[in-house]
């Protein structure tokens, strides 16, 4: 059952709402604070950038139809997904929160869960770790594009503005090139000190939502939302995650991948990433509340993780039974 219950940094989001809820912040100190998390997160994105090494970029270009197929999922079948999601009546699903689910749709995918699962399964790692930090790279580019291009066309507002890239690139991207930059000199330090490092990655999420949710809490989030709107996002969460997971799974199996790439296809096409997305979310509607815009991310969060560590273990018992079956039938055989 313990898969079922929320991870460690799910019980700190949630704990996160729950401050701000109470105890919003504002004025003044909400200014020193959002420049705070605007250091961090790009502190956040220089390590990534550091961490990546450029022999698994060099090795996992090289797939590129693998590649190919998660980007296709992720930045075309996601977000047609998405619209389509937009007919539903408004007095289901209001418009806020829709637009937290499109949001979601035009995200990349995660790195970190994406690489963890995809090893549980025993499937193609260097690929796998390859392609999501693509998705990541390519994100800061398409993310704010289609951001423009549907919330434009669908008369959401929050379009794309030069100034909204120009934040991203300042915010994620530049740090991300200065961190690859300096790889070959502070990789290895940097790779060898995972949990020195993890308070930044989960610190300075937890910060853009505390900042965020107090801004929506002043704004009134609860008092336009019910405990039914929230169960309708988790519900339309739940169908999409499993659409894209019958696609990606049974798609790659027809396009002729083998098990170890459609394990990977499975979990990078499949993810869509809290890490880059509130950051995202608060340089292209700067100005705006983005409360009920990052609450789908954080709900699919949660849910992506429970279904694909369920999915990782069937991966992960189906291969070693099919690794016992020619040592049984050799044992028959003496």
């Amino acid at each position: 059952m313990s898969r079922f219950l929320p991870d460690r940094f799910t019980l700190m989001l949630i704990c996160t709402v729950i401050l701000a809820s109470l105890l919003p912040i504002s004025g003044e100190p909400a200014e020193y604070f959002g420049l705070a998390t605007k250091l961090a997160i790009a502190l956040l994105f220089f390590l990534h950038g550091a961490r990546l090494a450029r022999d698994v970029v060099i090795a996992g270009i090289l797939h590129w139809r693998l590649h190919l197929a998660i980007l296709l999922v992720t930045f075309g079948l996601f977000p047609l997904i998405g619209v389509a999601l937009g007919y539903i009546p408004e007095s289901i699903l209001p418009a806020p929160l829709y637009m937290g689910v499109l949001f979601l749709c035009v995200l990349p995918s995660t790195v970190q869960s994406s690489i963890a699962f995809t090893s549980m399964a025993g499937g193609n790692v260097p690929a796998a770790i390859c392609s999501a930090s693509a998705s990541n790279i390519f994100g800061m580019f398409l993310t704010p594009l289609l951001v423009g291009l549907l919330f434009t066309v669908g008369g959401h507002g929050g379009g794309f503005s030069l100034d909204a890239f120009g934040q991203i690139f300042l915010q994620l991207l530049l740090p991300f090139i200065a961190g690859q930059a300096l790889q070959p000199w502070i990789g290895d330090w940097i790779r060898s000190r995972k949990k020195l490092l993890a308070p930044v990655d989960r610190g300075s999420i937890l910060m853009v939502v505390y900042l965020a949710f107090s801004e929506a809490v002043i704004e009134g989030i609860w008092q336009q939302f019910t405990l039914r709107d929230i169960g309708v996002v988790v519900a339309i969460n739940i169908v999409l995650l499993a659409v894209i997971l019958c696609v990606t799974m049974f798609g790659s199996r027809l396009l002729g991948f083998n098990k170890q790439d459609e394990i990977t296809i499975t979990f990078c096409g499949s993810k869509k990433s809290l890490a880059s997305g509130v950051p995202m979310a608060g340089a292209i509607f700067a100005g705006q509340s983005i409360g009920a815009i990052v609450l789908p991310i954080m709900l699919f969060h949660q849910i992506q993780l429970m279904a694909c560590a369920v999915i990782a273990q069937r991966y992960a018992r189906a291969a070693k039974a099919a690794q016992a079956e020619p040592a049984n039938a050799k044992t028959a055989l003496t």
